[in-house]
């Protein structure tokens, strides 16, 4: 078994010789020329003093120098700087000469950059011009030692800048990138490179816990010490989130109740087992540079509570098969210390919380999530705040005996206050997965106040963090911790100055903005054709669900049982007896035997002859159809099914039309439109029925062979439904121009192939045979709701009229709860949105003015070195302006979004603005598609 590597504590001088590096005048070495170029760099240091002319074009030669060659009279050949007798001293001025140097141990320094592993000669200076210490010389340079004792090695702080982006972009390790650099010095193997990668190990991590403090303003605490940081401290906030007294508004706390999920915190719990780790090392010989600085849990206090839950055994689900609930008390196997790692991240902006990360010991256990969001929430003093959603795979188990868990960690835990409201929910991705009741009781859709959010920001998170995943189960469990918490940093900040237009806010704004109109008013015009009676005991049973879901019912679960499909085959016999009586059924199938050929042949003659009776009845009333029949059809032969009947919407304007008659036909045809679509609803759901009953009860070949053959007849009479529509339509608007109607387009609207599609379920109008392996796997796991709204076929003021059994009527309330929802979340999230754009912009100035503070914390506290100082300072000013160039950035960003949103509030008031925009869009979608079209072709010329 390998020795356990000891971890070096970081030196508290370190940091304030990096915050020394911020004020480039503090460098007493540093040269500027006469173009104003400052050389920091040792090599180009030496160089510049040796050879004064050389400007700042002449950089580019002076890096390469650092790779010279020399001629050996054959070819050129790579040597080292320090064989042709260059050496660095440190502690004067480039070209000065020390009179009393200290060479470095045995003369053999070894510096690391991005070109290479180079040794060079350098010394100390030991005359007294400079009273600092070796390690200080070093920094002073830019190089970072590797002990503090006697160093031997250093990385200059530009391969340690380059490292530490190049992980966080690539996931590199420093095994890798050494290697690199390595081959870089040398890559035929027949000179040997010395072996830092010990040393370079150490150094990275130095470095990063070094930045991570400087970033957080503990270089610029005059009270406490970099060992005294307190538990999440140096983790990047989430500005959009509510933070009381940093970045929410005077007077939060007086919200009303209908508009308090505004100021809600939104948090999402997930784990990943891909991130294990072997067990190897141990806390004590690895415990780390950091003790829950971030966002990784303070391991001790950790430690001692899972000692104090360690017999806990997990109950068993009563939902689905989950195995984050089944395989909870499974240990991760021989030769690992921890399965993975659990955290509480923001749902709605995937960043992760302070203080909120740990290790799992086994599988998902309930003690290990219930720890970091109760501490996740009390670390930032966020107790005080009343209302939290909480997402979780398993939240339909989990959140059952929460209070009472939380109650024994700390009994004054934020979320057991009786003012305090929480609400939990399944992840839209993980919801198929559960039991049908646990679709209605915890969809972020149904749950009022959840907005669009979705509750995957955990799963977002560890696509980031999974390739670092054969690292890290290497390392011991401290280093591991900081490596996770430095990547995890990084992970905020991108997300943080992402938070404009192109992701995340930006984005969420403009999605709720393009449909909260259309699903609003999709809402008021279903309502429209109800009992308005009705609409009002369903509003009533809806909130007081909300208020309550656990003691009042559910209005978005089905109370009645579905019919069965016997019950819809005599529904559809009776129907097609109905037709046969009539005249009607003109049925046929591919195995139509000779006799009953015989019997159509006979039929089609006498419908030709009722024609021939039609026409001539016909040319008493309108005479001019005598021509436009010879017309049409001349000598050819049609066939009946053909032939025109030549009825006012027909005729049109071609000959002159008595008016009573376009009166008679114009009301007939209304008559047509309306039954038609009354049909079409009727079937749409008789389909639904049929598909829901297949799918959950149906097995075997002959019931399924049967199923589809009822699917079939009610297909056939869903298509003659519409198309009877469609006629019906064309003579309605041909007889409307006739007479001088004006606004029946409206009234009568096209119908689309995709405005045919049931108020329920809408996975199953989907066309399986257009969608890819992809498509076809996502439609299983995705209900589909937030997108879809219902179509116009069911708000068409004819829907009032149609005759529903009680089980349709149930499936109207459903939908109609559904379609509520839908309308409210959308709402809900243009006000969230633009609350956390405020909130963003609030935190930024806040930020801004504590880094300004902070710059002149010391110098008030106490007497401070003068170059030290005006490092902090310089360093301060710096952060600072980079907090209000993010706040100036997304304020121009933001600056439409309010006439966005007033725009929008406009459309829902008056609907026709609405309904124009959509007509304008219609209008110019082809123009483009069409211009597109005619540039592909002029490329291909």
């Amino acid at each position: 078994m390998k020795k356990a590597r000891l971890i070096p504590k970081y030196r508290p001088d370190s940091i304030q010789m990096i915050i020394l590096v911020e004020n480039a005048n503090d460098f007493g070495e540093a040269v500027k020329d006469d173009e104003g170029a400052v050389w920091l760099d040792s090599f180009f240091e030496y160089w510049k003093a040796r050879f004064p002319h050389l400007k700042r074009r002449d950089a580019k030669a002076l890096e390469e120098e650092k790779r010279i060659q020399k001629w050996n009279g054959h070819f050129f050949l790579k040597v080292q700087l320090k064989s042709l007798g260059m050496r660095i001293q440190l502690g004067h001025v480039p070209g000065e000469v020390c009179p009393k140097p200290e060479s470095a141990w045995g003369d053999d320094f070894v510096v690391i950059d991005t070109d290479g592993v180079h040794n060079v000669g350098l010394d100390f200076c030991t005359c007294g011009s400079s009273t600092k210490s070796h390690v200080e010389q070093l920094l002073d340079r830019r190089l970072y030692p590797a002990t503090t004792i006697n160093p031997k090695s250093a990385a200059t702080f530009r391969v340690l800048e380059v490292f530490e982006l190049l992980q966080y972009e690539s996931k590199v390790s420093p095994y890798e990138l050494y290697n690199t650099i390595s081959r870089l010095t040398d890559n035929t193997g027949l000179t040997s490179v010395k072996d830092r990668y010990p040393s370079f190990l150490r150094l990275v991590h130095e470095w990063r816990h070094l930045k991570l403090l400087k970033r957080a303003m503990r270089a610029h605490d005059p009270t406490r010490t970099a060992s005294e940081t307190k538990e999440g401290e140096c983790a990047l906030l989430c500005p959009p989130c509510p933070h009381p007294t940093i970045n929410m508004p005077e007077g939060w706390e007086d919200e009303p109740e209908e508009t308090r999920y505004i100021h809600a915190l939104n948090l999402a719990l997930d784990a990943c087992f891909r991130l294990k780790r072997k067990d190897v090392s141990s806390e004590k010989a690895d415990p780390g540079l950091s003790n829950g600085f971030s966002y990784f849990v303070k391991q001790s206090k950790f430690n001692e509570y899972l000692e104090e839950h360690k017999d806990e055994v997990e109950p068993k689900s009563n939902c689905s098969r989950h195995d984050a609930v089944n395989l909870a008390d499974v240990s991760p196997g021989q030769g690992y210390a921890a399965s993975g790692v659990a955290t509480v991240e923001c749902a709605r902006h995937n960043m992760k919380r302070p203080a909120a990360v740990c290790d799992l010991q086994k599988g998902e256990r309930y003690c290990n999530m219930d720890f970091i969001l109760h501490w996740g929430i009390v670390v930032l003093a966020l107790g005080v705040l009343r209302t939290f959603f909480i997402s979780y795979d398993i939240a339909c188990q989990w959140s059952k005996y929460l209070m009472s868990r939380l109650a024994k960690i700390d009994t004054n835990a934020p979320m057991l206050k009786p003012e305090t409201k929480t609400r939990f929910m399944v992840p839209k991705f993980h919801l198929p997965a559960h039991i049908v009741s646990c679709h209605t009781k915890f969809a972020f859709m149904n749950t009022p106040g959840a907005g669009l959010g979705d509750g995957e920001a955990p799963e977002r998170g560890w696509g980031e963090a999974n390739p670092l995943a054969p690292s890290t189960r290497e390392m011991g469990p401290g280093t591991r911790r900081d490596t996770l918490d430095y990547n995890f940093g990084d992970y905020n900040w991108r997300k943080i100055i992402d938070l404009g237009i192109l992701c995340f806010l930006g984005k969420k704004m403009d999605t709720a903005l393009s449909k909260v109109a259309e699903n609003t008013i999709a809402h008021q015009e279903l309502e429209e054709t109800l009992d308005p009676t009705k609409v009002q005991e369903w509003a009533a049973q809806m909130a007081a669900w909300e208020r309550d879901p656990v003691a009042n019912p559910n209005p978005f679960e089905m109370t009645v049982s579905s019919p069965t499909q016997i019950a819809v085959r005599r529904v559809l016999a009776d129907e097609e007896a109905a037709d046969i009586a009539s005249g009607k059924d003109a049925a046929l199938s591919p195995d139509t035997p000779p006799q009953e050929l015989t019997r159509i042949q006979l039929r089609s003659n006498a419908l030709i002859r009722k024609i021939d009776a039609w026409y001539q009845i016909l040319q008493l009333y309108i005479p001019s159809t005598i021509l436009l029949r010879q017309k049409a059809t001349g000598p050819t032969t049609v066939p009946p099914y053909d032939l025109l009947i030549w009825l006012p919407s027909q005729i049109g304007r071609q000959a002159a039309v008595d008016a009573r008659l376009t009166e008679i036909e114009f009301q007939l045809r209304t008559a047509q439109a309306q039954e038609a679509l009354t049909n079409l609803r009727r079937c749409l759901q008789r389909r639904i029925t049929v598909y829901d009953l297949k799918n959950r009860w149906l097995r075997g070949q002959s019931p399924n062979t049967k199923a589809l053959n009822l699917l079939g007849n009610i297909e056939s009479q869903i298509t003659t439904a519409r198309d009877e529509y469609r006629q019906a339509r064309v003579a309605i608007l041909s007889l409307a121009d006739m007479m001088g109607k004006v606004g029946l387009e409206a009234f009568y609207r096209p119908l689309e192939d995709n405005d045919v599609r049931a108020m329920a379920s809408p996975v199953l109008d989907r066309e399986p045979e257009t969608m890819t392996l992809k498509q076809l796997e996502k439609a299983k796991r995705s209900t589909g709701e937030t997108g879809r709204t219902v179509s116009w076929i069911w708000r068409h003021a004819s829907a009032s009229e149609d005759n529903h059994t009680e089980y349709e009527a149930e499936a109207i309330k459903v939908e109609w709860a559904k379609s509520r929802a839908r309308a409210m979340r959308y709402q809900e999230e243009v006000l969230i949105v633009r609350e956390e754009m405020r909130r963003t912009v609030r935190f930024f100035s806040w930020k801004e003015k504590e880094w300004y503070k902070c710059g002149e914390a010391r110098g008030k506290h106490g007497p401070i070195e003068e170059h030290y100082n005006e490092g902090l300072q310089a360093y301060a000013k710096r952060q600072g302006a980079i907090c209000l160039g993010l706040r100036k950035k997304f304020e121009h960003m933001w600056s439409g979004v309010d006439g966005a949103i007033a725009t929008a509030k406009e459309e829902i008031a008056n609907p026709a603005l609405f309904y124009e925009k959509r007509k304008v869009e219609a209008e110019v979608q082809p123009v483009a598609s069409v211009d597109v079209e005619m540039s592909s072709e002029l490329l291909n010329d």
